[in-house]
């Protein structure tokens, strides 16, 4: 089988990429897109081995959306790079898209410890997974764990470049018929030194449930 493509989107992650790194299954290979890191993640990726790709554009859907253009895989992973969760669970979750049993399969986070997810990230997560099921999609998480057929991701055309992206892809997908399922993985610590741009702070939260709500309304 040929190696599955995993994007990691990064900014100022050099303290999860070792152990990150070194705990991709065998057949996974890391696409590492450094968004403006200022910490050296961009050279520790590289010296593991990763394959770095630089996107200056600030915002998560920017990263993610070049390591999708750089992919070649036929079914592509998508990764936060904090350390929050474990690599060794991809297969799992690529393996219903690989069988062509699914075109996309999304993480479901399930805490493994108290305060790994803090309740404003928690809260805003719900809300926007309750309005997705509203709309017919039966996902519980706008996760940041993601396997996909990368063809049809590409033609799906997800414009957003900022953190709505992880929702317009899941509210395009539903509108295309994708078959789409749901996968619990582990949600972590994230490692030291690092720090979720999302669910870090009630600020970050509330700038991700903007953007998602931008989406929403279009």
């Amino acid at each position: 089988m040929d190696k599955i493509d995993v994007v990691l989107p990064c900014l100022n992650e050099a303290g999860a990429l070792p152990d990150l790194l070194a705990a991709l299954p065998e057949g996974y290979r890391a696409l590492v897109v450094d968004n403006g890191s200022t910490d050296g993640s961009a050279e520790i990726a590289a010296r593991l081995g990763a394959t770095v790709l630089h996107e200056p554009r600030p915002g998560y859907g920017a990263a993610v959306h070049t390591g999708l253009e750089a992919a070649t895989s036929d079914v592509v992973c998508f990764l936060d790079a904090d350390g929050s969760l474990d690599p060794a669970e991809l297969p799992a979750l690529a393996a219903p898209v690989l069988a062509g049993a699914a075109d996309l399969a999304v993480g479901r986070r399930v805490p493994v410890a108290r305060g790994v997810w803090p309740w404003h990230a928690r809260a805003g997560n719900l809300l926007l997974s309750r309005l997705l099921r509203g709309r017919g999609l039966d996902v519980n998480d706008i996760a940041p764990a993601r396997a996909v057929d990368r063809m049809l991701l590409l033609a799906l055309g997800v414009t957003d470049r900022a953190f709505g992206y992880p929702l317009e892809l899941l509210i395009k997908a539903q509108r295309a018929g994708w078959r789409v399922v749901e996968h619990e993985i582990s949600y972590g610590a994230r490692a030291t030194g690092t720090r979720s741009k999302v669910s870090g702070s009630v600020r970050g939260t509330a700038r991700a449930v903007r953007d998602m709500t931008r989406v929403l309304r279009q």
